[in-house]
């Protein structure tokens, strides 16, 4: 199941908060129970770095997400000062498993798609394949994935290193850390509500 949004629709951000809590829903399934436990938000994980304009979607977002979700308690990996690059990533998995054991992954990525396509932000189900657009195998990892569209995919994927606009990048990582973070403060507003009511 995917859902795509394009970067200046002004509901885009409202959008991805939409597709993303539905995915979430779906994926833990019916009769989940959250509690006051802050350990049932979702982890978000930005995969990319900040050599490239074209790949720093993923540490912008951790950085904008970090700073709108102050005093939440949510667990947010990959930011500007500590990006989650491709050495990291491979051992990404393994660490999410023991560390976050049981909770919903949240994988955010820049992405190269048709010339078309650039200004599209996709929220899918599926894990995320880092590095499958410049024709690495990192494995993959997440419950599901929010991925922004930056550059038209090529040769050697020269344009999502050097010919991105900082712009549209920065518009992106706005509209999916204000998403995200309406996700985060939600749930642990129903999870207070739900504890209370008991």
């Amino acid at each position: 199941m995917d859902y795509t949004f394009h970067l200046f629709n002004k509901l885009a951000a409202d959008g991805i908060t939409v597709a993303t809590d539905k995915i979430l829903a779906e994926k833990a399934g019916a009769g989940t129970v959250l509690t006051e436990n802050t350990t049932q938000l979702p982890v978000v994980v930005c995969v990319g770095s900040d050599l490239a304009i074209g790949d720093s979607l993923g540490p912008l977002v951790g950085s904008m997400l970090r700073f709108k979700t102050q005093g939440l308690g949510a667990f947010i990996y990959g930011s500007l000062s500590a990006p989650v690059t491709a050495k990291e990533v491979k051992y990404i998995g393994k660490f999410l498993k023991r560390t976050h054991a049981g909770r919903q992954v949240i994988a955010v990525d820049a992405a190269v798609g048709e010339e078309s396509d650039i200004g599209l932000i996709r929220v899918s189900d599926q894990p995320l394949k880092p590095g499958a657009g410049a024709s690495k195998d990192l494995g993959k990892f997440g419950d599901m994935t929010v991925m922004g569209i930056v550059a038209e995919k090529s040769v050697g994927n020269y344009a999502l290193l050097h010919s991105t606009r900082l712009r549209l990048v920065y518009k992106m990582a706005e509209q999916i850390s204000d998403a995200l973070a309406a996700v985060l403060w939600e749930r642990k507003t129903k999870s207070r509500s739900r504890f209370i009511e008991r």
